[in-house]
């Protein structure tokens, strides 16, 4: 889901390229010298503790889920989505030469729908790197992660400067206010278009 850094998808909240990063680019988007530029553990790991439940739509072959598999310890799972299955099996191929398959969860989503019913509310963080712009139906999507996160977890929104506007960012931001999401405050590194949002505790 990712169009820069990651994997398949389509626009947001606001008209833009419906395009599916080709399965065949997800080795290249997971290379390691990608983290001389764009780090998964300076970016993530202060948002992450053990343990935790974390959700990635967009997974590709896990450039970023193996890091957050990592930061989650044994005691965690990451729960990977995409909408290609040779995605899935390459992120599945990494996962068990890192040692790291039994804290991930793969999951074949749909253009409309997560496939994450079973983990309705138990959801402490969901990172959304670089795919956002490339939904179909972002407002969709966000209710959907909205719906997936526990009363105080947290969604981690990513999107390229230069490929995405301001406009079509605060278009997203808009529509997380209005999924009932509370954006906080949050230093995240890089120049990147950020956001951390919050779903309400009670």
């Amino acid at each position: 889901m990712r169009h820069d850094p990651a994997t398949p998808s389509a626009a947001a909240t606001t008209p833009h390229s419906h395009r599916v990063c080709p399965w065949f680019l997800g080795s290249l988007l997971a290379n390691p010298l990608r983290k001389l530029f764009d780090s998964p553990e300076r970016l993530l790991a202060p948002f992450v503790r053990p343990a935790m439940t974390v959700l990635e739509p967009g997974c590709g072959m896990g450039f970023f889920s193996l890091p957050l598999a990592r930061m989650v310890g044994p005691d965690g799972r990451v729960l990977c989505v995409d909408l290609q299955e040779e995605m899935l099996n390459g992120l599945r191929k990494r996962a068990r030469r890192a040692g790291l398959a039994d804290r991930i969860e793969t999951i074949s989503c749909s253009s409309d729908d997560l496939g994450i019913d079973r983990w309705l509310g138990q959801v402490d963080l969901a990172v959304v790197i670089y795919m956002l712009h490339e939904v179909p139906d972002g407002p969709a999507l966000l209710r959907q992660l909205y719906a997936a996160l526990r009363p105080g977890g947290r969604l981690l929104i990513l999107e390229p400067k230069g490929h995405v506007s301001p406009a079509q960012f605060a278009s997203a931001r808009d529509a997380a206010r209005a999924a009932g999401f509370a954006e906080c405050e949050a230093a995240i590194p890089g120049k990147r278009l950020a956001m951390m949002l919050e779903k309400p505790r009670g």
